[in-house]
């Protein structure tokens, strides 16, 4: 039943951490034997020279393709991997949502399954309002929001955020093993959620 569903896998990372959390993510689904993309949405200017990871990140995503609407309306769970920026989603990220008016008006976003990945550089700089944020926007496509709660160990011992996996990154700190496990956990719930769903749908 999982080999039918197919995963899209969209992030904007700036400076590599969560370009890592959506290779994890696509990693996990691949071995659910899910159909995955991995995708990116491209920044909105051009990096800066004085920010040798965000030139690095640039570099290294190149050669993933961009998000586009068709990616959405292809999939059946949608896992999206974002930083906070002031207790919200980055731009980049909400720039490309605001873009799906198109698909939404036509119903072709309805019922996908959507979870939220993010970080941020402190523990109490607006993780969870960031991933409140992406609900509240899926809640308009009506979307169903696959939450990882406290349904596994490895949600807690990534940090307990009912809401999705986040994370504290920064200079001197990348993410480890924990969040790893609490995302590749997370990406399963979705996928599970997702094929119960198409399940349920086939057999009316």
């Amino acid at each position: 039943m999982k080999k039918s569903i197919n995963v899209a896998v969209i992030y904007y990372s700036m400076t590599g951490n969560n370009s890592q959390f959506a290779r994890w993510a696509a990693e996990s689904a691949r071995e659910e034997g899910a159909g995955v993309r991995l995708l990116k949405i491209d920044d909105m200017r051009t990096p800066d020279e004085k920010n040798p990871a965000w030139v690095a990140e640039h570099e290294r995503s190149r050669d993933v393709p961009a998000a586009t609407s068709d990616d959405l309306v292809w999939a059946d769970a949608i896992v999206f991997c974002y930083a906070t920026r002031y207790g919200g989603l980055a731009a980049p990220m909400k720039s490309f949502i605001d873009q799906q008016g198109a698909v939404w008006s036509q119903g072709k976003l309805v019922d996908k399954v959507v979870t939220g990945i993010t970080s941020a550089m402190n523990p109490h700089g607006g993780q969870e309002m960031a991933l409140l944020n992406l609900y509240i926007s899926m809640a308009h496509w009506g979307a169903i929001p696959a939450f990882p709660g406290y349904t596994h160990d490895a949600f807690s011992e990534a940090g307990g955020n009912p809401y999705g996996t986040s994370t504290t990154v920064g200079p001197g700190i990348t993410p480890g093993d924990e969040a790893k496990a609490a995302i590749v956990q997370q990406v399963k719930r979705a996928i599970d959620i997702a094929a119960r769903l198409k399940a349920g749908s086939a057999d009316r």
